[in-house]
């Protein structure tokens, strides 16, 4: 990714506070170590420790892997409840969406590889935090009555807001017939679906998540509101053509800090974009991703749109 030339005057604590924002992909681990402990366990992550994050091990002096989630709490994760609620209340987030991370392992035969929580760890998440965490639910395609019933408990018993599907863990691109009966529940229920898109940090399928297969969906379910996750990189252009193109699908740009946002993106995401696009950390920090877009250089309307508005407006959260 090309970085964005960062704007030189310093963000104040006043200034981070300002915008009370809204993460629209955050993840259980942020709150709760043990889903951290679990989910770096596991192959897939253990190899993305490796590549991906092998420079922040190596800065850390971690050598071996189930060590790894260690590394996360150095780049800023802080793992427990109490801790994310008042980093929130700091730097003025209102609310942080949390789904199951719902994924699928292609390496141990279709075990999860997610962070494995339940819908009702998330539920009792968003009751301790007195609303703070909205809940998001995954669903499965290969059970698809079963995946349809939790999606349906997971809104009308909890208040979740939206559901989070990672295609490429399932070998499967998201205009498979296989996810139409999600879409059609999603419709009827009046929640998002947010998709992976882009490439996956994990040794998981790719290729199965580009952005443009959102493009049949939108077409066969032009009410339908999707949200593609990630930025869509390395095909960010097939993003942003999506976003532009339907009225109803939105982009986050989490899992990316955003002073290394492709330099297009940010233009788009300050011109046609402004009300199309959310700010989202994928657990990375608070802190750091909100401070990084006050940093950019977009206009302020965008900066409030991105960071609160649009997240508001969509997900239907309470003002």
């Amino acid at each position: 990714m090309s970085e964005v030339k960062q704007a030189k005057k310093e963000i104040t604590p006043e200034e981070m506070k300002e915008i009370k924002a809204v993460d629209t992909m955050c993840r259980p681990f942020y709150f709760d170590v043990e889903y951290l402990k679990s989910m770096f366990g596991k192959y897939e992550f253990q190899i993305m420790l490796a590549s991906t994050f092998g420079g922040v091990l190596k800065k850390v002096g971690i050598e071996n892997l189930k060590d790894g989630w260690k590394a996360m709490l150095g780049m800023g994760v802080k793992g427990s409840m109490k801790e994310a609620l008042a980093e929130m209340d700091e730097v003025g987030v209102d609310y942080a969406c949390v789904d199951q991370m719902y994924c699928r392992s292609i390496h141990h035969d279709g075990e999860s590889c997610g962070g494995d929580a339940t819908i009702e760890q998330i539920a009792q998440w968003n009751k301790e935090s007195g609303g703070k965490i909205v809940g998001g639910v995954g669903y499965n395609p290969l059970r698809i009555e079963e995946s349809l019933k939790d999606v349906e408990r997971a809104v009308k018993e909890y208040g979740f807001k939206y559901v989070w599907i990672h295609t490429g863990g399932f070998g499967l691109t998201a205009n498979d017939r296989r996810y139409y009966p999600l879409y059609t529940k999603c419709l009827e229920l009046g929640i998002p679906v947010c998709m992976q898109t882009g490439q996956s940090a994990e040794p998981l399928p790719s290729e199965q998540m580009r952005p443009m297969y959102a493009d049949e969906i939108a077409m066969n379910f032009p009410h339908l509101t999707l949200v593609l996750t990630h930025t869509g990189w390395p095909w960010v252009t097939e993003w942003i053509s999506m976003v532009w193109r339907h009225p109803n699908v939105y982009g986050n740009i989490g899992a990316y800090m955003p002073s290394s946002l492709d330099p297009a993106l940010v233009r788009f995401m300050d011109g046609p974009g402004r009300e199309k696009v959310f700010w989202a950390t994928n657990g990375l920090g608070f802190t750091r991703c909100k401070k990084e877009v006050l940093e950019l250089p977009i206009r302020d309307a965008t900066k409030k749109a991105v960071l609160r508005d649009n997240a508001m407006r969509v997900f239907k959260l309470e003002k």
